[in-house]
C-alpha cells in the first residue's frame, strides 16, 4: 500500500472494498475504486505521466475489477 513518505502527488489509500488514488495537490480522489493496489499506475502518474501509458493502465486495472 502506498504511504506518503515523500511528498508524492498521487498516493494509494486503502478504502472499504479496495484502493482509491488520492491527489495531494487537488486534495480530492482521482479515478475510481480499484480492488488491487494500482502500483504501476501510481508510478506513472508520479513520474512521466505519459497519457497513453496511463490510459492503458486504467483499462488494465478496470478489467481486474471482478
Amino acid at each position: 500500500m502506498g504511504c506518503a513518505l515523500s511528498r508524492r502527488r498521487y498516493v494509494a489509500r486503502g478504502v472499504p472494498g479496495g484502493y482509491r488514488i488520492w491527489d495531494n495537490r487537488a486534495r480530492r480522489w482521482w479515478g475510481e475504486l480499484y480492488e488491487l493496489c494500482p502500483d504501476e499506475l501510481l508510478t506513472e502518474l508520479n513520474g512521466e505521466a505519459n497519457h497513453e501509458k496511463i490510459t492503458a493502465l486504467l483499462k488494465r486495472y478496470r478489467a481486474q475489477k471482478r
